[in-house]
């Protein structure tokens, strides 16, 4: 009996992994089997002889990580699957069907799978975060591998990836280029002109190898230097055909996204249904355990003492740090500004600096909570407009992160409109399972960032750059969905509704007004985000449904919209007005720009004034 050696094993399992994406696509009658197609070899060496995996402890942070950053060719992942024993064959069958785990794009509904992938340029950059924990935190010699394609080449993310993994020479991480050539619509923008990406990923300081993507025995040696190279990232760089192996679709274009059209002759092409088992190694250590968890010590502020909400969230997070080994904080070098930097004095070793890179900076917080971290990432609320996708994905992943992004409103002043967060609230709501916190003060932050700790899901903390009165007593608590009611009397004819700054502003206003003989309740609604619909719904059944919301935001999809969608279905008759930025601000001081924007304590009362009068006069 001949010997069937290493290479004809693997040569072997490529074809079953090709044959198995055919047939899920033809069941499904949907897919993108030439994608997988092209990679299959790739995979069979990995898996085969350099995956080191626990299947039955998936959440381990021993093992090694292996990432479809091509979530697209999501049918070769889960023939490895089959392969290795955890997935049947009829499951399979079941690819893309309603109720089945096996979706088109890989989601964590599967348990080996760490985190959503499908929006392409993104498994690279969450790779690194990957790369950062088993490195630096875990002190693991498990590795991270990320099956790309280059089609995602042309997205910056990847070379923010490749950026970040270089400067922490993240040794223990390996990138796979699938060089096949053919996008969705015809030739990808290098097309084979393999130099090009060497020479790019070389230049920013990465060990790169051009290798021929459908031999086994140089796949297995490009590996093998992966593994030992040391102090620099590796990226293979893999030429390959689109529908290797089936000629009908083999180096053709217009094949993408769509069943082979006849899949029983191609699967007969490749040699018919085979079921090779592998024994995927085990991790090569165990997960160390971590320190155990310390009282939490929040900070405390002197009512009346004017602090900054984003002093006060860097406070907070330093004291978490101290309490829970498991935080680990990054910033987009906003750190002296977001105050991240108190966290990053206090605990040096679980601080990552991730530069002007949005981008790389969620995904590696993704990365991160993947393996067991509690991730705190910050910059300007405005900047993560540029990370938004990642956060919109990370939901998919059912990731839980902690975000913070500071500098909110026209509040901020002189530095003008490229840098007010304005949109951030509608874009944060729109997550979903989202938490959105909007605190007014010191001691609420604080309180704030503790429940963000806690929380699962996206949870996003807006904080304000200027300094202001303590209104909470150090004590306090602050559930989030909660809200507190600052000023209220059995005869309120009004309700001001804000959170931030104009809580401050509101509660000038309602002093204002009390003095002309108008009695206003002043409510915090400092979680926008689960929202108080009691607390709401009480005001305006007191107040005869008057309510002012007034928000430093646009008036789209912010709280004044989260206020009116609580209270839509209000059997009791219902008018809001919402105070919002509605022109395009400049640069000024904060309470002239407030001013401007008629959220400042004057407007809010004369807006009061006119729903109470316009009220009165209809009854």
């Amino acid at each position: 009996m001949a010997c069937v050696t290493a290479a004809d094993r693997r040569r072997s399992l490529a074809q079953q992994f090709r044959v198995d994406s055919i047939r899920m696509s033809s069941a499904a009658k949907s897919g993108h089997p030439t994608s997988a197609m092209s990679a299959a070899e790739l995979l069979a060496v990995l898996v085969d002889g350099y995956l080191r995996y626990d299947f039955s402890e998936p959440k381990s942070p021993a093992n090694d990580r292996l990432v479809f950053s091509k979530g697209h060719a999501s049918t070769l992942l889960y023939a490895v699957y089959r392969a290795a024993g955890v997935v049947s064959d009829d499951e399979i069958l079941d690819y893309r069907t309603f109720g089945s785990p096996l979706e088109g794009h890989p989601t964590p509904v599967l348990p080996w799978v760490d985190v959503a992938t499908g929006s392409l340029g993104q498994g690279l950059p969450i790779g690194v975060g990957m790369a950062l924990a088993a490195k630096y935190l875990e002190r693991l010699p498990s590795r991270v591998w990320v099956l790309c394609g280059d089609s995602e080449m042309a997205e910056g993310s990847m070379w923010e990836a490749f950026e970040h993994a270089a400067h922490f020479e993240l040794d223990n991480l390996t990138a796979i280029i699938d060089v096949n050539r053919l996008g969705q619509r015809g030739e990808t923008m290098v097309g084979w002109d393999l130099d090009v990406h060497v020479g790019r990923a070389e230049a920013f300081g990465w060990n790169a190898i051009e290798v021929d993507g459908h031999d086994v025995e140089a796949i297995d040696e490009a590996f093998a230097r992966a593994v030992a190279t040391t102090g620099t990232p590796t990226v293979v760089v893999a030429r390959t055909l689109k529908g290797k192996g089936v000629a009908a679709v083999e180096n053709r274009n217009g094949f993408h996204g769509k069943p082979l059209d006849d899949p029983d002759a191609a699967i007969t092409e490749l040699g018919g249904i085979t079921d090779i088992r592998i024994e995927v190694a085990m991790p090569a250590a165990t997960a160390p355990e971590r320190a155990a968890a310390r009282t939490l010590e929040l900070p405390r502020y002197e009512v009346g003492s004017e602090i900054a909400t984003r002093q006060a969230y860097g406070d907070a997070l330093a004291a978490l740090g101290s309490a829970r080994p498991d935080i680990v904080v990054l910033d987009g070098e906003v750190s002296n500004s977001t105050f991240a930097e108190t966290f990053a004095k206090a605990h040096p070793d679980r601080y990552f600096e991730m530069y002007i890179a949005e981008q790389q900076m969620v995904a590696a917080a993704v990365g991160l909570q993947a393996v067991g971290w509690k991730p705190f990432a910050s910059t300007f609320a405005a900047f993560f407009s540029r990370a938004y996708d990642f956060v919109r994905m990370a939901a998919v992943s059912r990731a839980t992160l902690s975000l913070c992004g500071s500098h909110a409103g026209v509040s901020i002043g002189e530095d003008g409109p490229s840098q007010m967060g304005l949109e951030d609230i509608a874009a944060f709501r729109a997550i979903h399972g989202s938490t959105v916190l909007h605190p007014c003060d010191p001691n609420q932050t604080a309180r704030l960032v503790a429940a963000m700790a806690e929380a699962d899901g996206i949870s996003y903390l807006r904080t304000l750059r200027p300094a202001l009165p303590t209104l909470y007593n150090a004590d306090e608590e602050f559930p989030v969905g909660g809200s507190r009611v600052l000023r209220s009397t059995d005869s309120d004819e009004v309700a001001l509704v804000g959170a931030g700054v104009t809580v401050h502003e509101a509660l000038k206003a309602a002093a204002a007004l009390a003095d002309e003989g108008v009695s206003a309740r002043v409510i915090d609604l400092y979680s926008i985000k689960p929202l108080d619909t009691d607390t709401l719904r009480a005001a305006a059944d007191a107040t005869g449904g008057r309510l002012v919301t007034v928000e430093d935001h646009w008036a789209e999809g912010g709280l004044g919209d989260a206020v009116l969608g609580a209270l839509a279905d209000s059997d009791e008759p219902t008018r809001i007005v919402k105070l919002a930025v509605h022109e395009m601000p400049m640069s000024g001081k904060p309470q002239e720009l407030l001013a401007a924007a008629g959220i400042d304590a004057e407007h809010i009362a004369a807006a009061a004034r006119r729903l109470v009068a316009q009220t009165v006069q209809t009854a």
